[in-house]
């Protein structure tokens, strides 16, 4: 059996296959091989594992952001950040840091923020006389809070998978976003201070208004997802879907700037990209499946206890494993293979389920701009036309500012919690 969980697995990767036939292909063997059970089960966790209702809100929210992201949403969040920043200095990257925040509450889609903000961002950064290696490392770090900020579609897949409640892991993140942001904020303006970066335009009543107006009806999107889960007004799934029609009828009427055309384009697209996220949660779901018959995460369980490894320690060893996956999974991959394995462990010895959530979700976030193959540093490489050398080099200091918010989240569980406490009195 080791064979098929271990070797099997590990081959397919240096050959180079995706990620959802490299478990299929492990099951597949374990099942034909070394296990006396029906093949008929195969097909039946398959299925079972896309047959969950929280899953419906991973389409939705990917729908309604590829609607917000094509007309001129950035745009209008930019110019509404900006006009509140005002003269502080480092404006323009403290825009960056508030609007990708922003957007996204809007689509819970990292790459798709660093593409959309950067692309704005990116020529007024340089014509501000930002170093190009900062602006780079910027864009590409700064779209990972957007999986930690809710809505946040791996938070959906950890709820599924660890059977934790997807909106207190929302509101769980709400706190751990903003402190991020902040952290990347005060690091950008003493960047700017230093480097004798000069300030933005000086705060006006007039234009702040002016871009309020203008940028109202994109701020509406997160406004209604999350008021209306923390409201008690929608579900996640229900709130999800109630986005996609708002930006619908944002961008088609209001905005003016979509066809009916483009909706549907964004539909496919949407199909397209659940598609490739449904076939990975439905082929990890199996191989999970496999380890939980086999007794591995009991054993794996039972096996710490023995060692009396104290919680510190192990929350530091999970914290450096999860680093090492995000380096060359994707989130929603590492999430669903690690966590059966995972979440058993730390509730034996006392850790609150959403609080590890939160910890899981800023370790991956890390992994989406982590050297070499971080999935926001090929974003950024091919929208934005920056070399990678670059990259590489200007990610390495909001790599320590994340690590060290990483510490905080870990070790200080009301982090996490308090903003549950407080949006959902529980």
């Amino acid at each position: 059996m080791s064979f098929a969980l271990g070797v099997v697995p590990i081959i397919l990767l240096l050959a180079g296959f995706p990620i959802f036939i490299v478990l299929l292909a492990s099951v597949s063997v374990a099942l034909v091989f070394f296990m006396n059970v029906p093949l008929a089960a195969l097909h039946q966790n398959l299925f079972g594992a896309v047959d969950a209702y929280a899953l419906l809100a991973i389409p939705f929210f990917i729908y309604a952001g590829e609607l917000m992201g094509r007309g001129s949403v950035a745009e209008r969040l930019v110019d509404f950040v900006q006009a509140g920043v005002g003269s502080v200095r480092g404006s323009l990257g403290v825009t960056t840091v508030g609007t990708s925040a922003i957007f996204g509450a809007i689509s819970g889609a990292s790459a798709a923020t660093v593409a959309t903000i950067g692309k704005v961002m990116l020529p007024a950064m340089r014509r501000a006389g930002y170093p190009e290696k900062f602006t780079a490392g910027l864009i590409t770090a700064v779209g990972a809070i957007d999986i930690i900020i809710p809505p946040s579609i791996p938070m959906i897949v950890y709820g599924t998978a660890a059977e934790e409640s997807v909106p207190r892991l929302y509101a769980a993140g709400v706190l751990p976003g903003l402190l991020i942001a902040g952290m990347l904020a005060v690091y950008v303006i003493w960047f700017a201070r230093r480097h004798g970066i000069g300030a933005g335009e000086a705060f006006s009543l007039q234009r702040f208004l002016r871009a309020t107006s203008r940028g109202i009806w994109a701020l509406g999107a997160p406004f209604i997802i999350l008021g209306g889960i923390y409201g008690g007004v929608f579900a996640p799934t229900e709130a999800a879907a109630v986005a996609c029609v708002y930006a619908a009828l944002v961008t088609r009427f209001v905005f003016r700037e979509l066809a009916w055309r483009d909706i549907v384009e964004a539909a496919g697209t949407t199909a397209l990209f659940t598609g490739q996220i449904l076939i990975i949660v439905a082929c990890a779901n199996v191989f999970a499946w496999l380890l939980t018959v086999n007794q591995v995460p009991a054993a794996m369980v039972a096996w710490l206890q023995a060692a009396q490894i104290a919680p510190w320690m192990l929350l530091l060893s999970i914290n450096i494993g999860l680093l090492i996956v995000g380096c060359f999974l994707d989130p929603l991959s590492a999430i669903l293979l690690l966590s059966p394995l995972l979440v058993p462990i730390v509730k034996a010895i006392g850790i609150d389920g959403v609080h590890f959530g939160i910890i899981v979700t800023v370790n991956l976030a890390i992994g989406l701009f982590h050297p070499p193959f971080g999935m926001n540093i090929f974003v950024a490489q091919s929208v934005l036309g920056l070399p990678l050398q670059t990259i590489y080099r200007g990610i390495v200091p909001f790599l320590f500012i994340y690590l060290a918010a990483l510490m905080l989240i870990t070790y200080i569980p009301a982090i996490s919690l308090a903003s549950m406490h407080l949006l959902l009195g529980q």
